[in-house]
């Protein structure tokens, strides 16, 4: 006869009661069953076997339980995760911010630097348009009528093209047009504009162009460029006649 509490005495160590009690009943059904036809050495080695699945089952559960430990890890590790992402994000929307308000502190400024290349600029103009006249007559004998003066162009009937300066001359009873502009820094592509100008209002006038530049500041390749497409270029401390 097949001693049922020992059974369950020897499983319940690697089982707990519950699945050991289970275990013991369905060996007591086995061994009923088969009391007829096995042997006490078969008995010995099912009862083997039984222990073999119950050591197995123990180390299943051993192996749930780490891996439960693990998942619960990887879970703590992911709320972490969440959480330096939530404060990467409020992050990123500060420094977006911030990024804005330079943008437009940039943007200001730039209109003030705008702002303040016009002053110079203008500046410019209106010391070269009252210093040219005098200029003008003293390298090259051109005598301005009237006065200079910042505008525009009739191109054609409601057509216009702004100037720097302008103005009417005449030099040995040839007829002259004055056309001039003013650059702080004089660059190379400014001659090249300069000269697409023009070009488009000697199209328009029937008076040939006398084309100046005014700047405070160039090259001496810009200059030699200048001086081989027939421009004169003035520079602001040649103007100093206007100067109180």
């Amino acid at each position: 006869m097949v001693d049922t509490l020992a059974i369950f005495n020897d499983l319940r160590k690697g089982l707990g009661d519950e699945a050991a009690s289970k275990m013991a009943q369905i060996i007591q059904g086995l061994y009923e069953e088969l009391s007829q036809a096995v042997t006490k050495e078969g008995f010995d080695e099912l009862k083997a076997v039984v222990k073999d699945l119950a050591e197995a089952q123990r180390k299943t559960e051993e192996r749930l339980d780490r891996l439960a430990e693990r998942v619960e890890e990887l879970a703590q590790a992911q709320a972490r995760t969440d959480s330096r992402l939530e404060e990467l994000a409020e992050a990123q929307t500060r420094t977006e911010n911030r990024l804005e308000k330079l943008i437009f502190e940039h943007k200001k400024t730039r209109e003030q630097l705008g702002d303040l290349s016009h002053t110079v600029g203008y500046r410019l103009e209106d010391d070269a348009i009252w210093a040219l006249p005098a200029l003008l007559k003293k390298d090259f004998g051109i005598e301005v009528d009237g006065e200079l003066e910042r505008g525009y162009v009739e191109l054609s009937p409601g057509r216009y093209f702004e100037v720097n300066i302008w103005g009417y001359a005449s030099k040995n009873g040839e007829d002259l047009a004055i056309l001039g502009e003013a650059k702080t820094q004089l660059k190379k592509k400014d001659v090249a504009d300069f000269l697409k100008r023009v070009s488009r209002l000697q199209g328009v006038t029937e008076k040939k162009i006398f084309p100046v530049l005014i700047t405070y500041q160039t090259s001496p390749k810009v200059r030699e460029f200048a001086q081989k497409e027939g421009i004169k270029i003035y520079f602001s401390f040649e103007l100093k006649p206007t100067r109180s």
